[in-house]
């Protein structure tokens, strides 16, 4: 709150109140709903885990130090409805719950709409999305459309939420440790069960059980099982194929632990055994992966290392023969066969804080991927055709600190020599 309060006072408004929406319920069919997950800035910025509720964070500027006033809007326990979705908090239950320092039912919301709409009252409140599109329709519609003939009109709060979220706190990334050791632990147990010919929807099960039986929440996102020519396919999820005998698979699977995710990828042969030209290209993976990472460091940016990762993969494809890297413009073929890039935000979401441009400055306490790849359609007629097919991508999940970086899933094996003799123990 205080840094909104600081952005703020750049504005002639007296009081300002910051306004973040719940998820809503969303049912897969009638009266079904999907497992709830919360809005991750209303999370962040609460803890409050159930849906339908209105979040006021508010800065009363009228004494010499502001005041600052936390409220939750929840919905009015219902023991008819609780029978069949389980017990709601109420309103005494989310004070205990959060801390928040008074707590009221949605219903109320209503009587401090006036309050909000006056024209020495500055909102903050992301009208352009909303995350509960009821509530919005409610209640914040009306306050949004009476604001924007105000002065002091409804400012995105989105931006500066994500720019609290940016760096973690030290439980934030003990939290991190956490999914990051259990998904490396699952790594391992589905690397060891992948017994060629595997099914690629056996290899999903597996990776999610090992998730779920070391403690996990859910699954960050729907896993990419790729074998063989689908790991081309950046964001393939059908998973359900066979991967059939001398054939690589690409897993990029990732777990949420107490609200934070991790997001790992490694690349195998589901014999156990590379092939030379399978190793040839990890290992080019691997080496330029490498140097990427002794690139997480303080003032650096995603940005620069998106550059560095361009250029190691165009030197990298020209020692491997590839015809278009070694014409002139190696940067080129380097984006043709690595089309993303080098990595992303880490915390409450897989993809965090997207609004944050990736030429920031990296600082202690961030959480970034570094996930360099090759990838090698079957039918390109411009690749050497030992390398046809194959498709190699390893990251990493990695904080940031003074010193050298943190490496979130130190404990998922990437080295050639690892990855071959768990692929091959027999139990």
């Amino acid at each position: 709150m205080a840094l909104i309060h600081k952005e703020a006072q750049e504005h002639s408004a007296t009081d300002h109140a910051v306004v973040v929406l719940s998820n809503p319920t969303y049912y897969m069919s009638n009266d079904i709903p999907y497992t709830f997950h919360q809005d991750n800035n209303f999370l962040y910025l609460c803890g409050f885990q159930e849906p339908d509720s209105i979040l006021v964070l508010q800065s009363l500027s009228g004494r010499q130090l502001p005041s600052h006033k936390a409220m939750l809007f929840v919905p009015r326990r219902d023991p008819g409805r609780e029978l069949w979705d389980g017990p709601r908090s109420g309103t005494d239950g989310a004070i205990a719950l959060t801390g928040v320092d008074e707590a009221y039912t949605v219903e109320e919301f209503q009587h401090l709409v006036p309050k909000l709409k006056a024209e020495t009252s500055m909102v903050w409140y992301d009208w352009m999305k909303p995350s509960h599109a009821q509530l919005h329709s409610d209640y914040m519609q009306h306050l949004t459309e009476a604001k924007a003939r105000s002065n002091n009109k409804v400012r995105s709060v989105q931006q500066l939420i994500q720019h609290l979220r940016l760096v973690k706190s030290p439980a934030e990334i003990k939290r991190m440790q956490i999914a990051g050791k259990l998904t490396s632990e699952a790594f391992i147990e589905t690397m060891f069960a992948s017994k060629a010919p595997v099914d690629e929807a056996f290899l999903y099960a597996k990776f999610e059980f090992e998730c779920r039986a070391r403690g996990a929440d859910i699954l960050a996102y729907p896993p990419v099982v790729a074998g063989g020519n689908r790991s081309n396919t950046l964001h393939y999820v059908k998973n359900n194929q066979l991967i059939k005998d001398g054939e690589m698979v690409l897993l990029d699977g990732g777990c949420e632990s107490s609200c934070y995710v991790s997001d790992i990828t490694r690349t195998w042969p589901v014999n156990g055994r590379f092939t030379a030209p399978q190793a040839e290209l990890y290992e080019a993976v691997l080496e330029i992966q490498r140097a990427c990472l002794t690139l997480c460091a303080p003032g650096a940016s995603l940005e620069n290392m998106y550059s560095t990762m361009l250029t190691l993969t165009g030197q990298r494809l020209k020692d491997l023969g590839f015809a278009e890297a070694s014409k002139d413009d190696a940067f080129k073929a380097a984006r043709k066969y690595c089309p993303h890039h080098v990595g992303h935000y880490l915390g409450m979401d897989v993809h965090d804080t997207p609004d944050m441009p990736r030429s920031l400055p990296l600082q202690p306490g961030m959480v970034i991927t570094v996930e360099p790849g090759i990838y090698i359609p079957e039918d390109d007629r411009d690749a050497p055709e030992r390398f046809r097919g194959l498709g190699v991508r390893i990251e990493d999940d990695v904080v940031v600190t003074e010193d050298s970086p943190l490496i979130l899933s130190a404990d998922c094996p990437k080295e050639r020599n690892d990855i071959e003799q768990i692929c091959s123990r027999t139990s």
